[in-house]
């Protein structure tokens, strides 16, 4: 097995809180991809830096949906073998076969860690004196996403993570980030712990790598946002979001019914004005857990997060995408892994 995939694999079910060390090196590699990837597939934005905007390559494409600290949902996605290739996901991007795109929210796990969350919220109440819940539900989150920035780091053209409304280390209020809680305070607990038990240092260096993500990726003939995009941007608005931070809000946070009308379209036609069959895709707001996906916009708007599945979106090409034959749960609530995570 590529000695890449073992570590990430390891990473995957090992359960374990990263060191310090470990850590500030993996971080250190990711923020100097970002910051200088090609202009080939990331436009500049006026101030020179990578702007919001990733042009994908013209290759078979896997859609992640919100990952929510489940580690063992990006491991599935590298060991899954598509229906028409020889291969797995992971060498496919190893060897440039394809791309992944993920559509963010690395932290935070939702409904099947209440108990937990329960328990996280009275060892921050007394100052982390006592930290197993936190602990574990850190060991997720921080697992799931250092496979995310070791990816990034090794496959920069073909890997992609975008910024979701839960990239928000320090639970601020700003233009792009909103404070955030579901079950408890998760953003204020997370925000204490991490500068508790990883330090300023790391976390200054953890909200550097979250502001450098970008937020709407366009391949051919569909284009993937975090969120149902609350207006429509022009390109240049977007390749600029990360100077106009108020459009990475309205890219990650909208709920449902709050997106303007046509927005949706007018994304389509600008850049795929002679192609009806393009779409968008997206997670964000949870489906039922019995769907594969969610019609949004006239069925323009494609949404696949379903917190008790592994949901993707294969798509070989837009002229030949079938709804029901491309998105994929590829581990159904059935089986043992997913039953195990997350019911």
């Amino acid at each position: 097995m590529d000695n890449l995939l073992s570590k990430i694999l390891h990473k995957a079910g090992e359960g374990s809180l990263p060191g310090r060390k470990l850590m500030g090196n993996i971080l250190n590699d990711v923020i100097d991809v970002l910051k200088t990837e090609s202009i080939h597939y990331r436009p500049r934005g006026a101030d020179g830096n990578p702007g919001g905007l990733i042009k994908l390559q013209s290759l078979p494409t896997i859609i992640v949906s919100d990952l929510h600290a489940r580690v063992g949902y990006l491991k599935s996605v590298l060991l899954w073998k598509p229906p028409d290739m020889k291969y797995n996901v992971y060498w496919g991007l190893s060897s440039g076969k394809l791309q992944v795109v993920c559509v963010g929210d690395g932290f935070h796990s939702e409904s099947r860690a209440i108990l937990r969350w329960k328990k996280a919220l009275r060892e921050y109440n007394m100052d982390f004196i006592e930290h197993r819940a936190m602990d574990e539900e850190m060991s997720e989150s921080l697992g799931v996403m250092m496979m995310v920035m070791k990816l990034k780091t090794a496959f920069p053209r073909f890997f992609h993570f975008l910024k979701g409304n839960h990239e928000n280390i320090a639970n601020e209020n700003s233009a792009d980030n909103r404070s955030f809680r579901k079950f408890v305070y998760e953003g204020a607990v997370v925000t204490a712990w991490f500068k508790k038990f990883m330090g300023k240092r790391l976390f200054d260096r953890y909200y550097k790598f979250e502001k450098m993500l970008p937020v709407f990726a366009v391949g051919d003939r569909f284009c993937v946002t975090h969120a149902e995009p609350k207006t429509h941007y022009s390109e240049k608005d977007i390749v600029n979001a990360m100077i106009n931070r108020e459009i990475i809000f309205d890219l990650t946070w909208t709920d449902n019914g709050q997106a303007e009308v046509g927005s949706v379209v007018r994304y389509l036609y600008e850049y795929f004005p002679d192609n009806q069959e393009a779409r968008m895709f997206g997670g964000h707001r949870p489906i039922s857990i019995s769907q594969h996906y969610l019609l949004r916009a006239g069925g323009k708007y494609i949404q696949i997060h379903n917190p008790s599945r592994y949901n993707i979106v294969y798509i070989r090409d837009m002229k030949d995408f079938l709804i029901d034959r491309d998105i994929f749960s590829i581990f159904p609530l059935a089986e043992g892994l997913a039953k195990k995570e997350e019911i």
